[in-house]
């Protein structure tokens, strides 16, 4: 299976993300992460997939298939130009005085930030690539990890043309 992120922007509208998701699923593809937020426009909304499909074939008959729904505006495969892809985590780990240090040197290492400390446990900021997401809450599960929230990812074209133009 490989991936792709799809950059959707649709009808600033109820339900819209309902009707993608669903109809990527109904098509049993499977969805590795989704995120939908505002743009530029007020009345526009942009949702970002990544999917995982056995080849091409299969991701042109989820763009074709999403191209078929009403309040799609316009899908780009960002895979296909050169694109900045990240995704967002907060882990909390347990930590005391005697783990804490050990814990900002790995943060740092990995241009993290702490954003909450407690005397039994840190809150940790990261964003970045999947594989350095990864590389960090390896390190972390040391120390025991007690939650994860990750974002999945998003992904914008480089470059002054925006997925509107494209």
């Amino acid at each position: 299976m490989k991936k792709y992120n799809l950059a959707i922007l649709v009808d600033n509208k109820p339900g819209v993300l309902t009707h993608v998701s669903g109809l990527i699923s109904r098509r049993a593809f499977n969805i590795e992460s989704i995120s939908a937020g505002y743009t530029e426009e007020t009345d526009v909304t942009r949702i970002n997939i990544e999917v995982s499909v056995e080849d091409k074939h299969e991701l042109e008959q989820v763009i074709n298939q999403l191209s078929k729904l009403i309040d799609i505006i316009k899908i780009v495969n960002l895979g296909e130009v050169d694109s900045i892809v990240r995704e967002l985590v907060l882990l909390k780990v347990r930590a005391n005085k005697e783990t804490l240090k050990d814990i900002r040197n790995i943060v740092d290492v990995f241009r993290g930030k702490i954003v909450d400390i407690s005397p039994e446990n840190v809150v940790i900021e990261i964003t970045g690539s999947k594989g350095k997401i990864d590389a960090i809450c390896a390190m972390m599960a040391q120390f025991e990890i007690i939650e994860i929230a990750r974002t999945g990812t998003i992904a914008i074209s480089r470059g002054p043309v925006p997925v509107k133009e494209m």
